[in-house]
Protein backbone atom coordinates (compact mmCIF):
# COMPACT_ATOMS: atom_id res chain seq x y z
CA UNK A 1 0.00 0.00 0.00
CA UNK A 2 1.57 3.33 -1.08
CA UNK A 3 2.26 6.13 1.39
CA UNK A 4 -0.07 8.52 -0.50
CA UNK A 5 -2.89 5.97 -0.44
CA UNK A 6 -2.36 5.33 3.27
CA UNK A 7 -2.43 9.05 3.98
CA UNK A 8 -5.62 9.54 1.98
CA UNK A 9 -7.26 6.57 3.68
CA UNK A 10 -6.22 7.81 7.11
CA UNK A 11 -7.61 11.24 6.37
CA UNK A 12 -10.93 9.85 5.09
CA UNK A 13 -11.29 7.66 8.18
CA UNK A 14 -10.64 10.60 10.50
CA UNK A 15 -13.46 12.72 8.99
CA UNK A 16 -16.84 11.74 10.46
CA UNK A 17 -19.57 10.94 7.99
CA UNK A 18 -22.25 13.62 8.01
CA UNK A 19 -25.67 11.94 8.22
CA UNK A 20 -27.44 14.48 6.00
CA UNK A 21 -26.35 17.12 3.49
CA UNK A 22 -27.24 20.67 4.47
CA UNK A 23 -28.23 23.26 1.87
CA UNK A 24 -28.00 26.90 2.94
CA UNK A 25 -30.10 29.57 1.21
CA UNK A 26 -28.22 32.87 1.19
CA UNK A 27 -28.49 35.92 -1.07
CA UNK A 28 -25.43 37.78 -2.25
CA UNK A 29 -25.80 40.92 -0.14
CA UNK A 30 -26.36 38.99 3.11
CA UNK A 31 -22.64 38.65 3.74
CA UNK A 32 -22.97 39.06 7.50
CA UNK A 33 -25.40 36.17 7.67
CA UNK A 34 -23.14 33.98 5.55
CA UNK A 35 -20.16 34.77 7.75
CA UNK A 36 -22.11 33.84 10.88
CA UNK A 37 -23.33 30.54 9.42
CA UNK A 38 -19.80 29.70 8.29
CA UNK A 39 -18.54 30.42 11.80
CA UNK A 40 -21.16 28.05 13.21
CA UNK A 41 -20.45 25.35 10.65
CA UNK A 42 -16.73 25.49 11.44
CA UNK A 43 -17.41 25.41 15.16
CA UNK A 44 -19.60 22.31 14.98
CA UNK A 45 -17.97 20.55 12.01
CA UNK A 46 -21.05 20.78 9.77
CA UNK A 47 -20.49 20.84 6.03
CA UNK A 48 -22.87 23.23 4.32
CA UNK A 49 -23.54 23.75 0.63
CA UNK A 50 -24.54 27.31 -0.17
CA UNK A 51 -27.33 27.94 -2.65
CA UNK A 52 -27.26 31.54 -3.81
CA UNK A 53 -30.83 32.68 -3.41
CA UNK A 54 -32.89 35.05 -5.51
CA UNK A 55 -32.84 38.60 -4.15
CA UNK A 56 -36.38 39.68 -4.96
CA UNK A 57 -35.76 43.28 -3.93
CA UNK A 58 -33.19 43.66 -6.72
CA UNK A 59 -35.25 41.94 -9.41
CA UNK A 60 -37.86 43.98 -11.32
CA UNK A 61 -41.30 42.42 -11.24
CA UNK A 62 -41.23 42.24 -15.03
CA UNK A 63 -38.51 39.59 -14.67
CA UNK A 64 -40.38 37.40 -12.19
CA UNK A 65 -41.19 33.94 -13.52
CA UNK A 66 -43.82 31.30 -12.68
CA UNK A 67 -46.05 33.59 -10.62
CA UNK A 68 -49.86 33.69 -10.61
CA UNK A 69 -50.47 37.18 -9.24
CA UNK A 70 -54.26 37.02 -9.49
CA UNK A 71 -54.48 33.68 -7.69
CA UNK A 72 -52.10 34.91 -4.99
CA UNK A 73 -54.33 37.95 -4.41
CA UNK A 74 -57.47 35.82 -4.29
CA UNK A 75 -55.92 33.29 -1.92
CA UNK A 76 -53.91 35.63 0.30
CA UNK A 77 -55.69 38.96 0.13
CA UNK A 78 -52.73 41.07 -0.94
CA UNK A 79 -49.98 41.46 -3.53
CA UNK A 80 -46.65 39.63 -3.39
CA UNK A 81 -43.75 41.32 -1.67
CA UNK A 82 -40.46 41.18 -3.60
CA UNK A 83 -38.80 39.43 -0.65
CA UNK A 84 -41.52 36.77 -0.68
CA UNK A 85 -40.91 36.10 -4.35
CA UNK A 86 -37.18 35.76 -3.72
CA UNK A 87 -37.77 33.40 -0.79
CA UNK A 88 -40.10 31.22 -2.87
CA UNK A 89 -37.73 30.94 -5.83
CA UNK A 90 -34.75 30.34 -3.54
CA UNK A 91 -36.34 27.35 -1.80
CA UNK A 92 -37.26 25.81 -5.14
CA UNK A 93 -33.66 26.28 -6.26
CA UNK A 94 -32.37 24.56 -3.12
CA UNK A 95 -34.74 21.62 -3.58
CA UNK A 96 -33.77 21.25 -7.22
CA UNK A 97 -30.09 21.32 -6.28
CA UNK A 98 -30.71 18.57 -3.74
CA UNK A 99 -32.50 16.47 -6.37
CA UNK A 100 -29.69 17.04 -8.89
CA UNK A 101 -27.10 15.92 -6.34
CA UNK A 102 -28.83 12.56 -6.01
CA UNK A 103 -29.23 12.27 -2.25
CA UNK A 104 -32.12 10.56 -0.50
CA UNK A 105 -32.67 13.13 2.26
CA UNK A 106 -31.36 16.60 3.10
CA UNK A 107 -31.86 19.54 5.40
CA UNK A 108 -32.66 22.97 3.96
CA UNK A 109 -31.78 25.97 6.13
CA UNK A 110 -32.11 29.72 5.84
CA UNK A 111 -29.24 31.95 6.85
CA UNK A 112 -30.73 33.36 10.05
CA UNK A 113 -30.72 30.12 12.05
CA UNK A 114 -28.42 29.35 14.96
CA UNK A 115 -26.96 25.87 14.57
CA UNK A 116 -25.61 23.64 17.32
CA UNK A 117 -23.75 20.38 17.56
CA UNK A 118 -26.87 18.22 17.95
CA UNK A 119 -29.13 19.52 15.21
CA UNK A 120 -28.20 17.03 12.48
CA UNK A 121 -28.45 14.07 14.86
CA UNK A 122 -31.85 15.31 15.99
CA UNK A 123 -32.99 15.75 12.39
CA UNK A 124 -31.85 12.24 11.47
CA UNK A 125 -33.46 10.77 14.58
CA UNK A 126 -36.73 12.50 13.70
CA UNK A 127 -36.63 10.93 10.23
CA UNK A 128 -35.96 7.49 11.73
CA UNK A 129 -38.91 7.92 14.09
CA UNK A 130 -41.25 9.00 11.25
CA UNK A 131 -40.08 6.90 8.28
CA UNK A 132 -43.12 7.78 6.16
CA UNK A 133 -42.54 11.52 6.51
CA UNK A 134 -41.45 13.30 3.33
CA UNK A 135 -40.96 16.68 4.99
CA UNK A 136 -40.33 17.33 8.68
CA UNK A 137 -40.42 20.97 9.70
CA UNK A 138 -37.73 21.49 12.31
CA UNK A 139 -38.52 25.17 13.04
CA UNK A 140 -41.90 26.84 13.49
CA UNK A 141 -43.42 29.90 15.10
CA UNK A 142 -46.71 28.25 16.19
CA UNK A 143 -47.92 24.79 17.25
CA UNK A 144 -51.69 25.23 17.56
CA UNK A 145 -53.52 21.96 18.16
CA UNK A 146 -50.36 19.86 18.08
CA UNK A 147 -51.07 16.11 17.93
CA UNK A 148 -48.14 13.84 18.73
CA UNK A 149 -47.49 10.84 16.49
CA UNK A 150 -44.15 9.53 17.73
CA UNK A 151 -40.95 10.44 19.57
CA UNK A 152 -37.35 10.19 18.38
CA UNK A 153 -34.40 8.59 20.16
CA UNK A 154 -33.14 12.14 20.75
CA UNK A 155 -36.29 13.06 22.64
CA UNK A 156 -38.07 15.15 19.99
CA UNK A 157 -41.83 14.68 19.70
CA UNK A 158 -43.02 14.53 16.09
CA UNK A 159 -46.57 15.12 14.94
CA UNK A 160 -48.91 17.51 13.14
CA UNK A 161 -50.86 20.63 14.03
CA UNK A 162 -54.60 21.03 13.59
CA UNK A 163 -54.23 24.78 13.16
CA UNK A 164 -51.92 26.77 10.97
CA UNK A 165 -50.03 28.01 9.14
CA UNK A 166 -47.24 27.41 11.61
CA UNK A 167 -44.90 29.92 10.00
CA UNK A 168 -41.20 29.74 9.09
CA UNK A 169 -39.30 27.49 6.72
CA UNK A 170 -35.96 28.32 8.30
CA UNK A 171 -35.06 24.65 8.72
CA UNK A 172 -36.69 21.47 7.44
CA UNK A 173 -35.76 17.94 6.46
CA UNK A 174 -36.92 16.76 3.06
CA UNK A 175 -36.73 13.40 1.30
CA UNK A 176 -36.28 12.86 -2.41
CA UNK A 177 -39.93 11.93 -2.91
CA UNK A 178 -41.01 15.00 -0.93
CA UNK A 179 -38.80 17.32 -2.95
CA UNK A 180 -40.05 15.84 -6.22
CA UNK A 181 -43.66 16.42 -5.23
CA UNK A 182 -43.04 19.93 -3.94
CA UNK A 183 -41.09 21.25 -6.93
CA UNK A 184 -43.79 19.94 -9.24
CA UNK A 185 -46.85 21.01 -7.24
CA UNK A 186 -45.49 24.41 -6.20
CA UNK A 187 -43.69 25.34 -9.42
CA UNK A 188 -46.01 28.36 -9.86
CA UNK A 189 -46.22 30.75 -6.91
CA UNK A 190 -49.73 31.46 -5.61
CA UNK A 191 -49.02 31.62 -1.85
CA UNK A 192 -46.02 32.56 0.31
CA UNK A 193 -43.56 29.68 0.59
CA UNK A 194 -44.10 29.04 4.30
CA UNK A 195 -47.85 28.76 3.74
CA UNK A 196 -47.65 26.69 0.55
CA UNK A 197 -45.22 24.05 1.79
CA UNK A 198 -47.43 23.05 4.74
CA UNK A 199 -50.39 22.17 2.54
CA UNK A 200 -49.76 18.45 2.30
CA UNK A 201 -53.41 17.85 1.43
CA UNK A 202 -52.87 19.77 -1.81
CA UNK A 203 -49.39 18.50 -2.73
CA UNK A 204 -50.13 14.94 -1.52
CA UNK A 205 -47.00 15.07 0.60
CA UNK A 206 -46.56 13.55 4.06
CA UNK A 207 -45.57 16.51 6.24
CA UNK A 208 -44.76 16.40 9.94
CA UNK A 209 -43.26 18.80 12.47
CA UNK A 210 -41.24 18.59 15.64
CA UNK A 211 -42.96 19.87 18.77
CA UNK A 212 -39.99 22.10 19.62
CA UNK A 213 -37.55 23.92 17.40
CA UNK A 214 -34.46 21.87 16.59
CA UNK A 215 -32.41 25.02 15.95
CA UNK A 216 -32.76 28.57 17.16
CA UNK A 217 -32.42 31.92 15.44
CA UNK A 218 -29.40 34.17 15.35
CA UNK A 219 -29.69 37.86 16.34
CA UNK A 220 -29.39 38.67 12.62
CA UNK A 221 -32.98 37.44 12.17
CA UNK A 222 -34.08 40.91 13.30
CA UNK A 223 -32.75 42.34 10.01
CA UNK A 224 -35.47 40.82 7.84
CA UNK A 225 -34.85 40.05 4.16
CA UNK A 226 -38.56 39.55 3.37
CA UNK A 227 -40.46 42.58 4.62
CA UNK A 228 -41.39 44.62 7.66
CA UNK A 229 -44.85 44.73 9.23
CA UNK A 230 -45.55 48.03 7.45
CA UNK A 231 -44.76 46.38 4.09
CA UNK A 232 -47.32 43.64 4.69
CA UNK A 233 -49.95 46.20 5.71
CA UNK A 234 -49.31 48.29 2.60
CA UNK A 235 -49.64 45.20 0.36
CA UNK A 236 -53.12 44.29 1.63
CA UNK A 237 -56.13 44.63 -0.64
CA UNK A 238 -59.20 46.59 0.53
CA UNK A 239 -61.37 44.59 2.93
CA UNK A 240 -64.06 43.76 0.38
CA UNK A 241 -61.43 42.36 -2.00
CA UNK A 242 -60.13 40.07 0.73
CA UNK A 243 -63.38 38.07 0.90
CA UNK A 244 -62.06 35.31 -1.43
CA UNK A 245 -58.98 34.99 0.81
CA UNK A 246 -61.19 34.58 3.90
CA UNK A 247 -63.15 31.85 2.12
CA UNK A 248 -59.95 30.13 1.00
CA UNK A 249 -58.57 30.13 4.55
CA UNK A 250 -61.83 28.79 5.95
CA UNK A 251 -61.78 25.88 3.50
CA UNK A 252 -58.11 25.25 4.25
CA UNK A 253 -58.91 25.20 7.97
CA UNK A 254 -61.17 22.18 7.47
CA UNK A 255 -58.85 20.54 4.92
CA UNK A 256 -55.96 20.77 7.37
CA UNK A 257 -58.01 19.17 10.14
CA UNK A 258 -59.05 16.34 7.84
CA UNK A 259 -55.44 15.87 6.75
CA UNK A 260 -54.16 15.69 10.32
CA UNK A 261 -56.88 13.29 11.48
CA UNK A 262 -56.99 10.94 8.52
CA UNK A 263 -53.47 10.65 7.06
CA UNK A 264 -50.36 8.93 8.39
Amino acid sequence: MSFMYQAALSQSLSVPVQPLPVYLINIGRATDRLAEIQRQSNQFGIRIERVEGVDGTLLPQSQWIDVDHDRFRRRHGRVILPGEYGCYRSHLMALRQFLADGGESAVIIEDDVALDGDFLDRAMAAKEAAPNAEIIKLVNHRWGGFRAATSSRMGDVIGRCLFGPQGSTACYLVTRSGAEKIVKSLAVMSLPWDVAIERGWETRTSIFTTRNNVVGFSPLQRTTMIGWRRDYRAAKSPEWRRIPAHLFRTLDFFRRIAYVLTTS
